[in-house]
């Protein structure tokens, strides 16, 4: 996106920012007494507007206010709006299965409608699909007749570049946490008959904490972690363990022929090694042969000290 090119593939046609997971409470309450939800989902929204190439599209795959209280909306409205603002981003909103309908609609659309949250958004050609697989008063995910009906009629005229479907509850197995499979999407062959055939390149997904990748009807599917606590897939002598640490979003990049996701810890880490910003013009002002001598070449005075770069780690 206006860079130079390193290498053989050129930038993305489309950036998405996958988030998920935030929980948030009314008047900075502490999920279980300790996760600052808020602070998790602002250590993700600082972490994005850090990007170089910044993303054009937030989407949140549900679980947004953990108790469905309309505060914890207006908070959470208060927080990405601006935010999105800033980055020039459109926020795209899914239901999960602690959100409730009309408090979700009430508080994020401004409307009075207690049915199935499903909504189209165009991100300059690219098609996202919000699906609401949420079911009131349980945990696990469910479509109705009349929510595949709707789907296969969008999906029916394809999108300029495609359409990325975005849902709480994750078509895929999950061998390393099987509670979770109590809470799965129910008859997902249903959907995988809608999908087949369609533009969908990829679909986005909560509900399990943390990351995780399969396929679905041969189409590419991508769990984000939390941005408020993550499940631990290999915990010692629990059944289920939810942490305070590891969360993550997903960042998510369309190219023409593919999609590539990659996973941005929420929290910062020591640096232990590295260059200072600036280097980055150095090096798109040397020409691919030379850029490949400094930066591949194993006695590159780049790597035994020949070049001494200030800010360098």
């Amino acid at each position: 996106m206006g860079q130079v090119q390193f290498g053989q593939y050129p930038s993305p046609d489309h950036v998405v920012a996958h988030i998920s997971d935030p929980h948030l409470l009314a008047d900075g309450a502490r999920l279980y007494g300790v996760v600052d939800t808020e602070a998790g989902l602002r250590l993700a929204l600082a972490r994005l507007s850090r990007l170089e190439s910044p993303p054009q599209a937030l989407v949140f795959t549900g679980d947004l206010a953990d108790k469905a209280e309309p505060a914890a909306y207006a908070r959470l409205r208060e927080i990405v709006e601006p935010a999105a603002a800033d980055i020039g981003a459109e926020v795209v909103w899914v239901m999960g299965n602690h959100d409730e309908p009309a408090a979700y609609a009430r508080g994020l659309f401004d409307l009075d409608d207690d049915g199935p949250q499903d909504r189209v958004h165009d991100i300059a050609g690219l098609r996202i699909v919000s699906l609401d697989t949420s079911v009131p008063g349980y945990h696990h995910g469910e479509l109705t007749d009349a929510q595949l009906d709707w789907l296969s009629g969008v999906l029916a005229t394809p999108a300029p570049h495609g359409t990325l479907l975005a849902l709480h509850h994750p078509p895929i197995p999950v061998p390393l946490m099987p509670a979770a499979d109590v809470i799965e999407l129910l008859d997902q062959q249903r959907l995988a008959d809608v999908l087949v055939g369609t533009d969908v390149r990829c679909i986005l997904g909560g509900h399990l904490h943390y990351s995780t990748y399969s396929t679905f009807a041969g189409i590419p599917v991508s769990v984000a972690s939390a941005t408020c606590y993550t499940s631990d897939p290999a915990p010692v002598e629990r059944f289920v363990s939810g942490v305070d640490g590891h969360q993550a979003v997903t960042m998510v990049h369309v190219y023409a022929d593919r999609v590539v996701h990659t996973i941005v810890p929420v929290a910062d880490a020591p640096e232990v090694s590295g260059f200072p910003s600036d280097v980055r013009a150095q090096v798109e002002a040397l020409t691919p042969e030379e850029r490949r001598e400094l930066l591949s070449r194993k006695d590159s005075p780049l790597y035994t000290g020949g070049i001494d770069l200030p800010g360098r780690v």
